[in-house]
C-alpha cells in the first residue's frame, strides 16, 4: 500500500502561533505596509488572502513528502501530468531495475484490489496472467541483452574501461528490456510542494490513487497545522463516482485497434521563431549552474521559442517530466510499441506487439488499464517550450549519459531545426553537450568512453544503440 510522510516543512526562526498563517500574514503585511512588519502579527489569512486569491502570499510556506509504494504509472500519469508547482526526485527505473529481477506480484495485486475494489475476479486473474508473462519476457532475454549492450559500448565507445562496461552493460540491458515491464510496478520519491499547489491538487485529484495519495497529505498536514483546515473544503473538491470519465481526461484513448512498433521516437516540429529573436547561449550559463531563466542577456529567450509534437514511450515520457520549464497538452496511446536497438537485434518484435494486445484487451477501468500499460507504450503529445526552456531541456539529452530513445527524440529536434534554418542557424547552440562545444566531458568519472575529439571533424551526433 502507498505510504505518505511529512518528512520536513518550512520552519520559522521566530516563535509564532501558527507558522504558515504568520508567513502569509508576514508577506502580505510586507505588501500593504511601508515598514517591515514582525513576525507573528496575523491577519486574517482566509477572507483577505485565502478567498480573494492573493495566493502569493501562501506560497512561502513549503511541505515535503515522502511516497512510497505508488505505481510508476500514478506518477507518470498521475502526480507529475498537470501540475508544473513541484519539486521531486523519484527512485531511478535506470538504477533501480533490479527490482523486476524478483517482482512481488501479490503486492501489485494488492495494490490494484484497494484502489478497485469493484473489480471482478477472473479480471484479477488476467492481470496477474499479463503481468507474469511481461516480467517473463524480461527476465528471459535479460542475460542475451546485457551481452549486448557490452559489445554495443565496445563498438560505439572506444576509450571506455572494460570496468566501464561491466558496470554499465546490465544496467543499459535492464533500461531497454524493460520497454515490456507494466508501469503499475511500485516505486518512490520525495515530494515537495507549497501551500495553495497542496490545496489545488488535493481538489483536482482524478484518479484512485491520487485521490488517495492527497488525502494523505492533507491529513499529515492537518494533524501538524489544523488551523489550515480552513483551506480544504470538500465542496470544492472535484465530483468523483459518477462515471468512470472522472477518472481520466477525455482523449487519452483514440480508439487504436492497430500494433505495431517503432524504431524511433517521433517529432513534428510545428513552430519556430524567428533567429534572430535568439540570443546566443555559451557553455559557462549551462554548467554547472544553470543560469538561463536567471541571466539578463538572455531574457528574450524567454518570450521566443517552439513547438513539437513527439511520439515517444511511456518510459521516455516519465523522463520528459523532469523539465517543468517545458509545457505539455494532454498525452495519448497511439497503438505503438518503442523497441529500442538491443531489443531490436534479440529480434523481439512479436513479443512486443503481443504486449500490447494482451494489455489492451483488459477489461478493466480506464483509470487501471492506463497504468498496467508496459513501458514500451506509445504516447503522443505536443511541447511548447521557450528558447530558454528548450537549452535547459537539452543541455543533457544529446550527452551519451542519457538514454538512447530521450537522445534519438533531441537528435530529431536538432535535425528538424537544421532542416528549417540550415547549418549556420544559431538556433543550433541549444543543442551542444557541452564536450562538443568546450570537448570536456560534464560527467566527471561518469565519462562515457565516446571519441570526444570528432567533434573537430566527424559526425558527432550519431545513431546510437545503447
Amino acid at each position: 500500500m502507498i505510504k505518505v510522510e511529512l518528512i520536513a516543512a518550512t520552519k520559522v526562526f521566530d516563535e509564532v502561533e501558527s507558522e504558515p498563517l504568520a508567513l502569509a500574514s508576514h508577506a502580505a503585511l510586507e505588501c500593504y505596509r511601508a515598514e517591515t512588519p514582525k513576525m507573528g502579527e496575523m491577519i486574517d489569512v482566509k477572507s483577505k488572502l485565502f478567498d480573494v486569491s492573493h495566493h502569493t502570499t501562501l506560497q512561502h510556506f513549503t511541505f515535503n513528502f515522502n511516497i512510497e509504494g505508488i505505481a510508476i504509472g500514478d506518477i507518470t500519469l498521475g502526480l507529475h501530468l498537470c501540475s508544473s508547482f513541484y519539486n521531486s526526485d523519484q527512485r531511478s527505473g535506470r538504477f533501480c531495475s533490479a527490482m523486476f529481477d524478483n517482482p512481488d506480484i501479490g503486492e501489485i495485486m494488492n495494490y490494484i484490489k484497494y484502489f478497485w475494489p469493484e473489480l471482478r475476479e477472473g479480471a484479477s486473474l488476467d492481470i496477474e496472467t499479463y503481468i507474469f508473462r511481461q516480467i517473463r519476457t524480461y527476465q528471459q532475454n535479460l542475460g542475451r541483452a546485457s551481452l549486448l549492450a557490452a559489445e554495443f559500448i565496445r563498438k560505439e565507445r572506444p576509450f571506455a574501461s572494460e570496468k566501464y562496461i561491466a558496470q554499465n552493460a546490465l544496467k543499459i540491458a535492464q533500461e531497454q528490456m524493460r520497454m515490456f515491464v507494466p508501469v503499475i510496478f511500485p516505486t518512490g520519491l520525495d515530494f515537495s510542494v507549497n501551500l495553495t499547489a497542496l490545496v489545488a491538487l488535493w481538489e483536482s485529484a482524478w484518479s484512485p490513487s491520487l485521490i488517495f495519495v492527497f488525502n494523505k497529505m492533507v491529513k499529515l498536514v492537518l494533524s501538524k497545522y489544523p488551523e489550515l483546515g480552513m483551506f480544504f473544503q470538500k465542496k470544492r473538491r472535484r465530483k468523483a463516482g459518477l462515471q468512470e470519465s472522472f477518472f481520466w481526461p477525455d482523449g487519452l484513448w483514440r480508439g487504436f485497434d492497430f500494433f505495431d512498433t517503432r524504431t524511433k521516437p517521433g517529432l513534428k516540429l510545428l513552430q519556430l521563431d524567428a533567429d534572430s529573436e535568439f540570443h546566443e547561449i555559451w557553455s559557462e550559463i549551462t554548467h554547472p549552474v544553470d543560469k538561463l531563466h536567471f541571466t539578463p542577456e538572455l531574457m528574450d529567450n524567454s518570450v521566443a521559442g517552439l513547438r513539437t509534437l513527439i511520439e515517444i514511450s511511456l518510459a521516455t515520457m516519465g523522463q520528459d517530466q523532469r523539465h517543468r520549464t517545458i509545457g505539455r497538452g494532454g498525452p495519448f496511446f497511439t497503438g505503438n510499441f518503442y523497441l529500442p536497438p538491443i531489443l531490436q537485434n534479440l529480434a523481439l518484435e512479436r513479443e512486443a506487439v503481443s504486449s500490447l494486445k494482451e494489455w489492451h484487451k483488459l477489461n478493466v477501468p480506464i483509470s487501471l488499464r492506463a497504468i498496467l500499460a508496459p513501458y514500451g507504450a506509445m504516447v503522443c503529445y505536443k511541447k511548447r517550450g521557450s528558447f530558454n526552456a528548450v537549452a535547459h531541456e537539452q543541455a543533457k539529452r544529446l550527452c551519451w549519459c542519457a538514454q538512447e530513445e530521450i537522445y534519438h527524440l533531441s537528435l530529431k529536434l536538432r535535425q528538424a531545426v537544421e532542416k528549417e534554418r540550415g547549418t549556420e542557424s544559431p538556433l543550433l547552440k541549444m543543442f551542444e553537450p557541452l564536450c562538443f562545444s568546450t570537448g570536456k566531458c560534464a560527467e566527471g568519472a561518469r565519462y562515457c568512453g565516446r571519441d570526444i575529439n570528432v567533434r573537430k571533424s566527424g559526425d558527432y551526433f550519431p545513431e546510437r544503440k545503447v
